[in-house]
Order: structure tokens, then sequence, then C-alpha cells
């Protein structure tokens, strides 16, 4: 196979990364998918550095072991713990990460906060450190550890009481007060953005990489010139390491469903 008609592949600890991966293929449907989730050993955001290096580097495996062109470690957790590790190992392919969407969030130039949401691995590590240092003598950011929320969305609970409870006890101390931008850190949490602006203005924006992700994986594969030559539209495959049908099933069901 012309190495121009290999799958791109995208890779995260559950079924997040599908946001990134629906904002790709709006940008460039041609293209082949191959998704793998891993979900069976969700969530990532609460494991050990050396459990989540090992994980992301078997995923990645598996991905290049599908012919996969390109790899997109959609999961942030992942791209903080062990991007440098899969870049230096496997030199010869583009591989793109993705964090949290900060510097767009203070392009808003909005009066008050700008709260990140997001794993608390990936708020610990030091990618994420050297971002926020960029920006915090200039803004007020706030970290918010959000460990249960991918399990909600692990499940498909994206909506409804429990999850909405959940939101309010972690925003609790902040709606008191100005929020400037919500940044989403995680690659699951745009699927719960509805039941966000359930308990908090709806003027706020809430932003996460997606777009600005998808965006660089298509300059970088312009730049090697391994963009597509076909003019149909790609095929998408979902992989996941918990092989219900359950799964699957909520994985088609989130690419379907994302605005």
């Amino acid at each position: 196979m012309d190495i121009k008609n290999r799958p791109i592949g995208f890779f995260d600890s559950g079924v997040g990364g599908l946001s990134v991966m629906k904002e790709a293929i709006r940008l460039m449907p041609n293209e082949d998918y191959i998704y793998f989730g891993d979900s069976k050993n969700a969530p990532y955001g609460i494991k050990g550095l050396e459990e989540v290096r090992t994980l992301t580097t078997k995923a990645v495996e598996l991905l290049l072991e599908k012919h996969a062109k390109a790899i997109v470690v959609a999961c942030n957790t992942a791209t903080s713990a062990a991007i440098d590790l899969i870049r230096d190992k496997y030199k010869d392919i583009p591989i793109v990460g993705i964090e949290p969407a900060l510097k767009l969030a203070v392009r808003y130039h909005r009066k008050g906060s700008i709260i990140i949401m997001a794993t608390p691995m990936t708020l610990k590590e030091e990618k994420f450190k050297h971002l926020m240092d960029k920006y915090k003598e200039d803004y007020d950011i706030v970290s918010l550890p959000c460990a249960k929320l991918v399990e909600f969305i692990e499940h498909g609970i994206l909506q409804g009481e429990d999850l909405e409870n959940y939101l309010k006890e972690k925003f609790k101390p902040y709606l008191i007060n100005d929020i400037g931008v919500v940044v989403l850190g995680c690659t699951h949490y745009p699927f719960i953005k509805e039941t966000l602006y359930k308990i908090m203005d709806k003027t706020i924006p809430i932003i996460d990489g997606g777009l600005g992700t998808s965006q660089e994986l298509k300059r970088r594969l312009e730049e090697k010139n391994l963009l597509t030559d076909r003019q149909q539209q790609g095929n998408i495959v979902i992989l996941n390491s918990n092989k219900s049908n359950e799964i699957i099933d909520l994985s088609k069901r989130l690419i379907d469903i994302i605005d």
C-alpha cells in the first residue's frame, strides 16, 4: 500500500480521543483513520508515570502494526507522560500530542479566572507546569483536577443528576466569582460540555485542544507529503482493549454526537 493511503492512528486512554479524531475527520475527510481506545485500563490520570508510559508505548506499537502513517496521542495524560519518549523511539513517523488549550484561552482577554479541568496526572506533570509558567504571572489560572469525570464518560454518562452534582461540587468554590474561560484539559471532557453549561453561565467560553491538534496533524502530513490523494470519503476503524460491544457502540455514538 502507498504510504500516503495508510491510515492515521489515534490513541487515547479510552473513548475521549474520539473528540480529537472527529476534528481531524472534518479537516481531512478523505483520510482513513484507525482509533485505539484503552478503556480496559482507563482512567490513565490516576496511574503512575511509568505505567502510563508502558501503556502508551504498547498502544503506539499496536497502531504501527496496523500500518499507521502518523500517530496522534489524543490523550493529555499520555502526552504529558510519554510523548517525548515515543518521539525519541519512533523518529521517522509524525507523532502529534495534545495539551490543554491555555494559549487559546488567554487570547480571549476575558475578565476572571481561567479554569483548567484535567486529570490529576496531567496537572502535576512537568510539561503542564512549563505551560503554566508562561502565563501564571499575567493571568489567574486555576487547576481543577477531575479524577472521576473520565469514568462517567467511559460509562456513557454524559448528562443526568449524578454528573451535574459532581460538576457542581467541583465548581462550587468558583461559581460565585468571575470565570473568564474554562479549558477542557482532557479529551474526554468535550462530551459533557452541554452538562457543564447547565451549571454555569452560557456566555463563558468552554474550549479544548482538539481543533489545534488536528490542524497541527494536517500541517505535519503536508510537510512530509503524506496526505492521501484519494478523492472519496475515508474509512474509520475503531478498536478498544475493552472488547465489549457496549464500548464500541458508545464510541460510534460519541463520534456522531459531536457538533
